[in-house]
Order: C-alpha cells, then sequence, then structure tokens
C-alpha cells in the first residue's frame, strides 16, 4: 500500500533521503512504498552479510589472490563496468527516494533547500564508484603500456595436478636495473643491479646486489659474448684513464655491436640478463629497468621519503648541489642524488646508500598513501618501467609482492672486503649467493617439490684472471674459497657454539641495516 499524500516537513525529507544512502528502501518504507522498502533493504543486508562474512573468514593469502586478480585485464574492465553500473543505480535510487517522500507539498522555499540537497547527496553517492572504476582504467591504461612484453602461456601444471603458476618452483629470481640514462648519453648503462629472490611460499627476499664496476666479467660458456671474449669482459683504457668494459656497460656494449651476435640487434637486454644469472649462479626469470630519475619521480608521487642523511652529501658536474645531513622527507631529486652521488664517495658506499633508498620506499609506501597518490603514481610508473614480465604473470606476482610486504627482505652486496672488483672471486660469489638463499627458505616444512631452475647451480669457478677455462666445484657445508684458488675450496669447520662465532661478511643483512 503506498501512502503518497502524507505530509512531510524539510528535515523529515533531507532526513529519509540520507538515510537510503546508507539502508536503501527506508525511504521508501516511511513512504509506504511497503513492498519496494522490503525489497531493497532485503538485498541490502544480504550484500553487507555477505561482506562481513568474507572480511571474518579471509586471511592476508585471500586479499592477496584477490589483488592479483584485480592486475588481470579482465577484471580491471569488470570492475570498471561494474562500478560505473553501481554508481548510476545508487544515485538513481537516491533520486527515487527523494521523489517518493512526495518534496512537492512543500512550500517553494523548502522545495528548492531539499532538492539541492537531495542532488548533492546524489552526487556523493556516485562520486565513490566513479572514482573507483576511474582508478581501474587508470590502472589499466599503465599496465598495459609497462607490460607489454609478448604474452607467453603460463608455467603448466604442477607434479601434483594442481594448477601452479611457478611449475612446484621455490623461488623466482627478477634483476632489478637502475638505468643511469641522460640526454648526453647514447645507450642503455645499468648503473644499479640487484636480482631480487623471492620465496614464492612465505615471500622471503634475499636482494642481491653486484657492483657496477666489476671487471673481467665472464659470459656465459659458448655465447657470442663469450666467444669474443674468452678471458672476460675487457677493452683498452679511455684516453681519460676511464673504463667501459666493466659490468655497467654490458648492456650498451652488446646493443652497439650486433655483428657479434650475427647481425642481430637489440641484444643488450639478453646478453646482461644471462651474464648476471652466470655471476650469481641462478635461473633469472624476468629483469625490470628502472629509470633512475622515473624513480625519482615515483618518489615525489608517494609525497617523498623519510631518510636519515648521516652526512653532508655533495652532487653536481661542479658539485654544485647539497642534500644535507639530518633525517628529514626528502623529495624525489634529492632522494635520488643521495642514492647516486659519487662525489667524494665510492661506488660501494653508493650501493649502501640505494639500499636504503630501496628500504625506505619499501617500508613507506603504504596502501592509504598509494591509494591517495594513486593517479601521480600510476603515471610516474608508465615513465619508470621497462620490463619483460608477460601481463597474464601479474596475478601472479601480485599475490607475491603482497608477501614481500610483509616477509623478511634481507640483502647481500658483493663488495670489498667480500669481493675484489678488480679480480672477482666468481665461485665465492656463487657460493654467498646460495648461502644466502638457503637463509632466507622457508621454514624446514616438506617441500612439495624443488626445481632445477630455482636453485643455484653448482659454481663454475673461473681459473683466474685472464683464463678461459672453467672447473665445477660444488661446495659443501662450511666451504670456503681461497682467493688465489678460486676453483678448490678449502673447507673451513663450522664453530661449535653461536657465542664463539665473529662477524660473517658473508651473511646476508636487513635492507635498512645500516641505514641510520
Amino acid at each position: 500500500m503506498r501512502d503518497r499524500s502524507r505530509p512531510s516537513g524539510v528535515g523529515t525529507v533531507i532526513g529519509w533521503t540520507a538515510l537510503s544512502v546508507v539502508a536503501p528502501g527506508a525511504a521508501h518504507l516511511r513512504a509506504g512504498w511497503r513492498r519496494t522498502g522490503l525489497a531493497l533493504l532485503s538485498v541490502h543486508a544480504v550484500l553487507l552479510l555477505g561482506l562481513l562474512w568474507i572480511g571474518l573468514t579471509s586471511d592476508l593469502t585471500d586479499f592477496a589472490d584477490l589483488a592479483g586478480w584485480l592486475a588481470a585485464s579482465s577484471w580491471l574492465t569488470a570492475v570498471t563496468v561494474a562500478s560505473v553500473a553501481l554508481g548510476v543505480a545508487w544515485f538513481a535510487l537516491v533520486v527515487h527516494s527523494f521523489v517518493v517522500l512526495n518534496p512537492g507539498t512543500l512550500p517553494g522555499a523548502g522545495q528548492a533547500i531539499t532538492g539541492t540537497l537531495a542532488g548533492a547527496l546524489a552526487v556523493a553517492v556516485l562520486l565513490p564508484f566513479g572514482l573507483v572504476g576511474q582508478y581501474a582504467a587508470v590502472s589499466q591504461s599503465a599496465l598495459d603500456k609497462v607490460f607489454n612484453a609478448p604474452v607467453t602461456p603460463l608455467s603448466p601444471t604442477g607434479p601434483t595436478g594442481a594448477e601452479d603458476p611457478w611449475s612446484g618452483r621455490d623461488r623466482v629470481n627478477i634483476l632489478l636495473l637502475g638505468g643511469d640514462a641522460d640526454t648526453h648519453r647514447v645507450g642503455v648503462r645499468t648503473d644499479s643491479i640487484n636480482v631480487a629472490s623471492i620465496d614464492v611460499e612465505t615471500g622471503n627476499t634475499v636482494l642481491l646486489s653486484l657492483p657496477r664496476n666489476l671487471e673481467d666479467v665472464r659470459f656465459v660458456p659458448g655465447s657470442p659474448m663469450a666467444r669474443r671474449f674468452p678471458d672476460g669482459f675487457r677493452l683498452p683504457v679511455n684516453p681519460d684513464g676511464s673504463r667501459e668494459d666493466l659490468l655497467f656497460a654490458v648492456w650498451e656494449y652488446a646493443d652497439a655491436h650486433p655483428e657479434i651476435f650475427g647481425g642481430r640487434k637489440g641484444q643488450g637486454t639478453q646478453t646482461l640478463v644471462e651474464t648476471i644469472g652466470h655471476t650469481l649462479g641462478l635461473k633469472i626469470d624476468w629483469y625490470a629497468l628502472v629509470n633512475m630519475w622515473g624513480f625519482a619521480r615515483l618518489i615525489d608521487a608517494i609525497g617523498g621519503v623519510r631518510l636519515t642523511v648521516p652526512q653532508d652529501v655533495v652532487f653536481g658536474k661542479y658539485n654544485e648541489g647539497l642534500v644535507k645531513a639530518g633525517t628529514r622527507k626528502l623529495r624525489g631529486a634529492d632522494a635520488m642524488w643521495f642514492a647516486r652521488s659519487r662525489t667524494n664517495s665510492d661506488d660501494f658506499t653508493r650501493m649502501g646508500r640505494q639500499r636504503c633508498v630501496l628500504g625506505a620506499l619499501l617500508t613507506q609506501a603504504d596502501p592509504a598513501t598509494v591509494l591517495s597518490r594513486f593517479n601521480r603514481i600510476a603515471l610516474a610508473t608508465k615513465e619508470l618501467l621497462r620490463t619483460d614480465i608477460p601481463r597474464p604473470m601479474l596475478e601472479h606476482l601480485v599475490p607475491l609482492a603482497v608477501k614481500v610486504k610483509s616477509a623478511k627482505v634481507t640483502s647481500v652486496q658483493f663488495v670489498p672486503p667480500l669481493i675484489n672488483t678488480g679480480y672477482p672471486d666468481w665461485a665465492k660469489i656463487r657460493t654467498v649467493t646460495a648461502k644466502a638463499i638457503r637463509a632466507s627458505a622457508a621454514p624446514a616444512a616438506p617441500r612439495r617439490h624443488l626445481a632445477a631452475t630455482a636453485r643455484p647451480t653448482a659454481p663454475t669457478a673461473t681459473s683466474g684472471p685472464g683464463s678461459g677455462g672453467t672447473t665445477t666445484a660444488t661446495p659443501g657445508p662450511g666451504a670456503t674459497f681461497s682467493p688465489r684458488s678460486r676453483a678448490t675450496p678449502s673447507v673451513t669447520p663450522a664453530p661449535r657454539s653461536s657465542a664463539a662465532r665473529t662477524p660473517d661478511a658473508t651473511e646476508p643483512k636487513g635492507i635498512t641495516d645500516g641505514c641510520v
């Protein structure tokens, strides 16, 4: 039964219209539209109870999986369409709730006031849905631009018979590069070189950092670069005494010399990926190249990062810039100069500062910050990243990234005194890598299956500087390598008690250890 003649005051009309925003159908009941009101309230109650049940019965893994689904193109499209449809429907509901309250019985001034306020309410209800749709559309655009590598089939079903995107592997290894590109430079120089090795069960991550000035780089045996440089990457010294045959120049050199690859162009990416994997004894799954100044724009997009600068950092071609010592929030440019400046310091000190910036960004880029600055972050990301990660893998990588956010992140930096960059001990690099990965592995529980691509390969030690021969050595527990005899492990007995142990340079450290 509908009672459309019931008189209403200004407060009544506005109050019941506002109540309909959070309790759809309330205004209809007040106006006598009982069946409509009860139907709307029932549907709303069922939806709320469903959401409450999901919230109470779901854990972090479920929400991580949901985040992964939302990275898929089809889901983002569905979210965009659904948010627009729900927004329009809720808008219409508020308008209809206002109409059934019979505001035409009010005086002219009352009609104007209630009509204005009801219109504002309807628009306010529409805005959140429109924002969700806009976020989904912006995400779609950014992801399409960044993750545009050729689509490859996802990993097949694992041995257990269940769908397993990782093919039963324990770890995923992603090469993270910082490109030191500039307008006056030709090619890509990799200024920052890190491999993130991630445990797919726990999210525990080891960040393996290689110095840009690593000399005598060895290439995968049998590869075109190994045939060109059988004794390691070595070029004549520049007239000013600088060198262009260090690890940071591998990508650019391979790109600039297609004749080494039988005329094939653009081989720098794959060459560097394979070289880093060979150096660490890992199978690199994908790479991501970050433009360093795009990274600065990303830091600005999240509102800066809070860092402690232990001492003044001078930068600029003529030392005209200065990042002052102290603890404060740094904007993107200052954070990048803090990470990149080599004035009055060396590459190894700079690697430590870069790790501090990465650690600060990892801990401070919380969900609330990301949501509140979403559009700026998405725009910065489009200009920031170049990768060969195919779009379909995001559905599985996003949940893994959520795990990493709350997992243990450690780091190993292959810098002196651990490694002599002029005469690198390749076997030791692989041994330390394997040790760090074992320490990061999931707790001792039965692992379902292992795969060679996720485990460090047995070290292939180069006999020494200038030698093209290789010798395979598989170290046992407690094995170390003498720098003078790089292929022959000398076994050092493990200490009997932890109390007697001295600090071990090969132990992985927290990503923010050493950051003031």
